[in-house]
């Protein structure tokens, strides 16, 4: 990974089998993956597997804009981490850490050129801490 990249963090509440399943499974990732409450995530869908694609919708609740997120999985390492490649050819790294009944999460992704980073650094938590609330909240 570029040493470039904009790094995440959070701490959930849950062991790491529940934060991976709610992390990878569409029927969860509709319920968190937004950064504010003005926006929501129609749908998902995830082939969870090296070549496999991730795509989700990301849209404003009113319709005034919205976009489809998709990256395609390079390494998975099951219940611990995984490596995707964005459309744009920006890569990004999720990893799991087990800390007892508790599970940090951190985020690692190489930021584009068209918004500073520290709006996406913001962007890129809001939506991890959006999930720590999900998940802390089922």
């Amino acid at each position: 990974m570029d040493s470039n990249q904009i790094i995440i963090q959070s701490t959930i509440q849950a062991d790491s089998q529940k934060v991976w399943e709610y992390y990878t499974n569409p029927k969860h990732i509709i319920h968190w993956n937004f950064a504010s409450d003005d926006w929501q995530c129609p749908w998902a869908k995830n082939d969870l597997r090296v070549g496999g694609k991730y795509s989700a919708r990301m849209e404003a609740k009113d319709g005034s804009f919205g976009f489809e997120f998709e990256a395609v999985y390079d390494k998975i390492t099951d219940q611990k981490s995984f490596t995707y490649t964005m459309e744009d050819g920006r890569k990004a790294s999720v990893d799991l850490e087990a800390e007892g009944n508790k599970t940090k999460v951190t985020v690692s992704f190489d930021p584009e050129k068209e918004n500073p980073e520290e709006m996406q650094r913001g962007g890129w938590q809001a939506i991890l801490d959006n999930f720590k609330k999900y998940v802390e909240g089922h």
